[in-house]
């Protein structure tokens, strides 16, 4: 019997142990999505206690303490750090299976050297040690993306945002770029009329311009782009529940616009137009940048109403949807393709059904200008976990080239997430390793290790553009 969580966890034969430690183990990371707040990093912040750093904020966390029965004031409520810690502590045993459970003593052990199993009994001592820990210099935020040999990370940021806290990291010449990527999801939600033209408004003011007209509108936009551009932004991102690729005209469009202006609700045609022709406009912005363009699809939120009113999105009431994905997903991309305007893309399925339809979509739109130009990203949140791992990683490999892959990221609000790569690089390397051991792939290891240090780290690095560090950072060599 193994030992749990040992060296060679997930590592089930020989040859996989010697792909992970020789090749994979050791590879820097690159985050090209996440949400780690950009204000902490340029703080260099501090925590002060285990669970500020590990359970504000994490959705998957509460998800799992609501199911084992903690009332929600250890989740988002105000219960002290010490007792959402020990309702968490009380949790975890009943994550077995669940990868909670993998997830919180990888970091336990990568971060602060912890080989308890957590659970009510270690729970004061864990917080304890922990807790000191965080109150060293090793344990500041900055520190923490050096311990884990992070060299460069996304952020995902509304068009409207002032981007200072970017700035400041620049003017700070941090050795670890911290880039920010263009998330416009709010300027083309027209499904509530008083929250989109509010929204319009912050544009407005963001952008310094006045906007009375749709033309108005995208030129005010625009000005974004351009803005995020100018503070090293070259990705972009959209989360969507499908895409939207209906026919439009521009005078249409500048109706819709012009109607929910005046306070009118939008019907569902309307809705439906709008949003494809702001699609439209954002990756024609990106393809003259050279930017890539991700999008992430499939997520049905904000399911609890009651809850949305008491707590606000983003915390933990968010599921799979069952939308259709195939047809407008190929019309959008057979547009911006046949324009000539279709920028590198990552596509990302939140639901598993869509895994062998993104696996071959991607394939009709590589074109050669570039190897793996169009991709289907990782698991993506329900998804990043051993088994949606292994399904994605063999639908890419059955139906597109996986020795292409740009591999895994964290999407993360957590600086203690990084162990996820880990994670991922130790699946990665299980189904090389037993495959090679079947007989179903040659023993050739230095060609397979290459390939799967480009799959950790070369292919990301080569493949999303940020020639502007080695003209403005001072530590080029030593990020890439």
């Amino acid at each position: 019997m193994k030992n749990f969580l040992d060296e060679q966890f997930l590592l089930h034969t020989k040859t996989a142990q010697k792909l992970y430690h020789e090749y994979a183990k050791h590879m820097p990371i690159i985050d090209y999505h996440c949400h780690l707040p950009q204000q902490q990093i340029a703080e260099d912040k501090q925590f002060e206690n285990l669970t500020q750093i590990w359970l504000y904020g994490d959705h998957y966390k509460w998800r799992a303490m609501r199911t084992n029965g903690a009332d929600e004031r250890y989740c988002t409520g105000n219960a002290s750090d010490w007792e959402k810690f020990e309702k968490w502590g009380e949790t975890v045993p009943y994550t077995l299976r669940n990868p909670l459970y993998h997830w919180t003593h990888l970091e336990l052990q990568r971060y602060f050297d912890v080989h308890k199993i957590l659970s009510p009994a270690t729970a004061k001592e864990i917080y304890d040690e922990c807790t000191a820990k965080l109150q060293t210099p090793e344990y500041s935020v900055r520190n923490l993306l050096r311990k884990m040999d992070v060299r460069l990370v996304c952020t995902t940021d509304d068009p409207v945002d002032t981007l200072e806290f970017h700035a400041q990291l620049q003017a700070d010449r941090f050795e670890i770029p911290i880039l920010p990527a263009f998330r416009p999801d709010a300027a083309m939600n027209v499904d509530n009329t008083a929250g989109f033209n509010n929204y319009v408004n912050r544009v407005e003011k963001a952008a310094n311009t006045s906007i009375g007209t749709f033309s108005d509108y995208l030129t005010a936009l625009k000005k974004r782009h351009d803005f995020f551009a100018a503070h090293g932004c070259s990705v972009s991102d959209h989360g969507l529940e499908e895409i939207y690729a209906e026919d439009y005209t521009e005078a249409e469009i500048k109706a819709i616009f012009d109607k929910i202006r005046s306070g009118k609700d939008l019907d569902l045609t309307e809705r439906k137009k709008f949003k494809s022709a702001m699609l439209i406009t954002f990756a024609e912005w990106d393809w003259e940048r050279g930017w890539v363009q991700q999008y992430h699809l499939g997520a049905l939120r904000n399911n609890n109403s009651r809850m949305l009113r008491q707590l606000g999105p983003d915390t933990g009431w968010d599921s799979m949807g069952d939308f259709s994905q195939a047809r407008a997903l190929a019309k959008f991309l057979n547009r911006l393709d046949s324009d000539d305007k279709l920028t590198k893309t990552i596509l990302y399925n939140l639901n598993p059904a869509d895994n062998e339809l993104m696996a071959t979509m991607i394939g009709n739109f590589n074109d050669g200008s570039s190897a793996g130009k169009i991709q289907w990203g990782s698991g993506w949140w329900f998804l990043d976990q051993k088994d949606g791992m292994t399904k994605q990683i063999n639908a890419l490999s059955n139906m597109g080239l996986l020795s292409r892959f740009v591999g895994m990221l964290t999407d993360s609000r957590s600086f203690l997430s990084y162990p996820r790569h880990e994670y991922f690089r130790r699946i990665l390397c299980s189904l090389f390793g037993d495959e090679i051991e079947n007989g179903e792939l040659p023993n050739d290891i230095p060609w397979v290790g290459k390939v799967i240090q480009d799959i950790c780290f070369h292919n990301a690095k080569n493949y999303f553009s940020w020639q502007y560090i080695e003209k403005q950072s001072h530590v080029t060599e030593k990020i890439f």
